[in-house]
């Protein structure tokens, strides 16, 4: 059942941001923009462990992974803005992030970081 709470409460703020985004695109980016997902998770992994602690670990790696993310919202409208389809352009982008993501991994390791 808890599970299941998590999966609606998530759902329900996942779509509101979709329906705000179709009636302005600055109010949609603006909701998405705020660390949505990662409060949810803060709120349920402290409620499942009230382990402070590794609410704490989590928003640490969190902070330290944005910067490869943010490849994506780059990597996307240059895709799209070059004549690619929407789902060719989502495949690039995804593909652009995730060797974001390995290059930082590489950089981080390479600086002493321990992610």
């Amino acid at each position: 059942m808890h599970l299941l709470l998590k999966a609606l409460v998530s759902g329900v703020i996942v779509a509101a941001a979709s329906e705000l985004a179709r009636r302005s695109s600055l109010l949609g980016a603006v909701l998405i923009s705020l660390p949505l997902t990662s409060i949810l998770v803060a709120i349920w992994l402290h409620r499942d462990t009230g382990d402070t602690e590794e609410v704490a670990a989590l928003s640490w790696a969190i902070l330290w992974v944005i910067l490869p993310s943010l490849v994506f919202f780059v990597a996307l409208p240059l895709a799209l803005r070059t004549g690619l389809g929407f789902w060719a352009a989502m495949l690039t982008a995804c593909l652009a992030t995730a060797v974001g993501y390995l290059a930082w991994l590489w950089v981080a390791r390479r600086i002493g970081l321990q992610l």
